[in-house]
């Protein structure tokens, strides 16, 4: 698949976004633990988060993963994962788990892998669109999503989530 490819404003060097691969699913991991204590102030299990990322890997219909790589290194990911739409007869594609690092912010990451889903949902005649989910109180990414012309007055989402 193709990349996308911009000079970062760290260290002018180009940044590029690909499909992850099963060997990054280590640092996909940790960046989700990174997440969930930043945004949500909660501790995963490291066992089940191992587990879960490499469930996406062995089963592409559960998602793929991107990752922005800045000089080899990787600096951040996301979670595609597809939703059926008996509305449109087409597949909605959810953006999750999203994560760039701290260092790596306001430095056009996120909007790169945006970007490239965004590439990936329009050249599949089978994907209507693309949705995500933000808590509210994350008023950071919220201004960022609606700064990369994402609108989030449609829909609220609800869940309901088995105790463990």
């Amino acid at each position: 698949l193709f990349l996308f490819a911009q000079r970062s404003k760290i260290n002018k060097k180009m940044v590029r976004i690909r499909l992850a691969l099963e060997e990054d699913k280590k640092t996909i991991a940790r960046f989700q633990q990174e997440m969930a204590k930043e945004t949500e102030n909660i501790e995963l299990d490291n066992d089940v988060l191992i587990s879960g990322v490499t469930a996406v890997f062995r089963d592409p219909a559960k998602g793929k993963y991107l990752v922005a790589e800045d000089d080899k290194q990787i600096v951040g990911s996301m979670l595609l994962t597809p939703e059926w739409s008996d509305w449109r007869d087409k597949w909605v594609l959810w953006l999750q788990s999203v994560y760039v690092l701290p260092e790596f912010r306001r430095k056009n990451i996120f909007s790169l892998m945006y970007e490239f889903a965004k590439q990936i949902a329009k050249r599949d005649e089978d994907v209507a669109g693309m949705r995500l989910y933000v808590d509210n109180s994350n008023e950071k990414a919220i201004q960022v999503y609606k700064a990369i012309g994402m609108n989030g007055d449609h829909y609220r989402v609800f869940e309901w989530m088995k105790k463990e």
